[in-house]
């Protein structure tokens, strides 16, 4: 580690707290619909919307049509999108005449894009038409994103009113949040990309000529020899990058135009864009706790949830860096064989360019935030490395976690804390005047449940299953359940990162990943939308000498206490047999 890594940590971090604030008490305008600079222009725009849409915007919904709506919208533009992968190859836009898409893949990277998820278990860039990256994919960037915003405003809103049946609108909440939000930042986040050096174009790919030939070795299948073949040209992939590199950040969706994400020079060109890569990142979900703050009335328990998301990824970043700055002990350098040091750290399946520190920095921050975007190959890192962005995703990546998602996320083990919280006290919880009942607890252990019974069952039939499970894998042991349970991680996380080792574009990984995603997305949705309609309905109790203050930092510890419980009694056991195991493994010589 160095001090100019820690330099680098610590400005984003800086520049996070700073443009955090101002962009959440914009947003208090957005969703209350005050005032807000764009009005002039945006607002004939939304009027018209809502016209030509039959939505009338003073209308609100209960919790059960809020959720009704958004599981209506989300399958109507799950099939659009799958529509078009499958008939690419008719559409316009596709210079490199790709076929369509499979009917498997199709259907695992429709659920990926509509849950936020934006796992790729295809090459985008020999894959994926012009038009399906533009009107498949990146419209689901802003859509999954809006929809992720719409549903945390409705939580807040749930623990903000009182006696109401309610939650807004959320055809309203969706629309605002594109309009105003995703939409102005991101016409300057691309422009920014593209004075970088980000493609921005509809040009078909072109063909450079190799200085020097290269022999390609494949592997025969069936005991046949492998076979050699001379490449003397290249395809230069191209397309409308800047605009979907914008919103894949922005959004926290991750899905990459090209197969090496944020790790490609045409993605991610400079320092400066690796830079507001990560920041944007962190951008939203940072703001949404000050949108929080203001919204229920406690300014103060904003910081407080922010704090304890502060906690955690300055944990896990240390982790992570510290892991890959220091020597894989079985790399013996000539120089060094009898100390058996790697000068440098672990750089295998990073960028030079980016070097240690932003690949860590890179990795915390998008399993964090449900981004899944990469800039370094998670697979390649340390068992302890790697570790980090795994478990970062099994504790529900609340840690700011996707654009809304992680919000709502992180008040569920807010309501847990406050109940244990009561119960050590010996009276009814309360949290911000509101007391939490028998039922509150009962959905929210139900939208905690349903996260691990997801990730540990299908795992656990992967790794059983060499037949379609563990042949997709190109490590064995340890590292091998790392990879499976990673995907799975991944899926139900909506992250959309992955260990690269394994090959999911197969039958079973493609739909049961796909599954995954959808049910990691709405069954979890369904409870968290309960409790935000029973808390509305709640009256408010005055405070006294025994309410648990919310906004304190015993209150921060406790949050981070109970997190750590919930999360280590449920993936512990699996964490040890994989990445712990293999970094045991590792100091003892042996490798898979």
């Amino acid at each position: 580690m160095t001090t100019n890594g820690w330099l680098q940590i610590i400005v984003l971090f800086a520049s996070v707290l700073v443009l955090a604030r101002p962009l959440g008490i914009y947003m208090v305008c957005v969703y209350e619909r005050r005032n807000t600079p764009f009005d002039l222009i945006l607002g004939p725009c939304e009027r018209i919307l809502y016209k030509l849409t039959g939505v009338r915007p003073d209308e609100e919904m209960s919790w059960s049509q809020y959720a009704l709506a958004m599981l209506l919208f989300s399958a109507t533009t799950m099939l659009l999108t799958y529509g078009v992968e499958r008939a690419q190859r008719w559409l316009p836009f596709n210079p490199q005449h790709l076929p369509g898409v499979a009917p498997g893949l199709a259907w695992n990277t429709a659920v990926s894009f509509t849950t936020n998820t934006n796992w790729q278990s295809y090459v985008p860039e020999s894959t994926m038409s012009y038009l399906t990256q533009m009107l498949g994919l990146a419209t689901h960037n802003f859509w999954s994103a809006a929809v992720g915003m719409a549903l945390a405003i409705a939580f807040i809103r749930g623990i903000a009113r009182r006696e109401r049946t309610t939650l807004g609108n959320f055809w309203v909440d969706m629309t605002r949040s594109i309009l105003y939000v995703l939409l102005p930042l991101c016409l300057v986040y691309a422009t920014l990309l593209v004075s970088q050096g980000v493609v921005q174009n509809l040009r078909p790919y072109d063909t450079a000529t190799l200085v020097e030939k290269q022999d390609v070795s494949t592997p025969g299948t069936n005991g046949a020899a492998s076979t050699v073949q001379t490449v003397s040209v290249q395809n230069i992939a191209q397309g409308p990058v800047a605009s979907q590199e914008a919103i894949k950040m922005l959004g926290t969706n991750g899905g990459g135009f090209f197969n090496a994400n944020s790790a490609h020079p045409f993605e991610n060109p400079t320092p400066f864009t690796n830079f507001l890569q990560m920041l944007s990142i962190f951008l939203i979900p940072a703001g949404l706790t000050f949108t929080l703050g203001r919204m229920v009335g406690s300014p103060r328990h904003g910081w407080a949830i922010l704090a304890a998301m502060s906690m955690f990824f300055f944990v896990g970043v240390l982790a992570a860096y510290h892991a890959e700055s220091r020597s894989n002990p079985l790399f013996h350098h000539v120089s060094q064989v009898s100390t058996g040091t790697q000068p440098g750290g672990n750089m295998e399946g990073k960028e030079v360019r980016f070097g240690i520190a932003n690949s860590a920095l890179f990795a915390t921050i998008t399993t964090d935030a449900s981004c899944g975007a990469v800039n370094s190959m998670h697979d390649s890192f340390t068992p302890i490395g790697g570790m980090v962005p795994m478990v970062n995703i099994l504790l529900g990546e609340i840690v700011f976690g996707g654009v809304g998602a992680g919000m709502y996320g992180m008040l569920i083990f807010v309501l847990l804390a406050v109940f244990i919280a009561g119960l050590m006290v010996g009276r009814t919880p309360e949290y911000l005047g509101k007391k939490i009942e028998a039922a509150d607890i009962q959905l929210a252990m139900l939208y905690l449940l349903i996260f691990p019974l997801l990730i540990l069952g299908f795992s656990a039939v992967s790794v059983l299953a060499p037949t379609f499970g563990t042949s997709s894998l190109a490590n064995q042991g340890p590292h091998g359940l790392s990879e499976i349970l990673y995907a799975f991680a991944s899926a139900v996380g909506n992250n959309g990162s992955a260990f690269a080792g394994l090959n999911a574009n197969t039958n079973w990984y493609n739909y049961t990943l796909g599954f995954s995603m959808f049910a990691g997305r709405f069954l979890m949705i369904i409870p968290m939308l309960a409790i935000a309609g029973n808390l509305a309905r709640k009256k408010i109790v005055p405070v006294s000498q025994g309410t648990f203050p919310v906004t304190t930092p015993l209150f921060v510890v406790l949050l981070c206490s109970v997190i750590l419980i919930v999360g280590a009694l449920t993936f512990f056991p699996v964490v040890a047999l994989g990445p712990i195991l293999e970094h045991l493994q590792m100091h003892a010589g042996n490798t898979y």
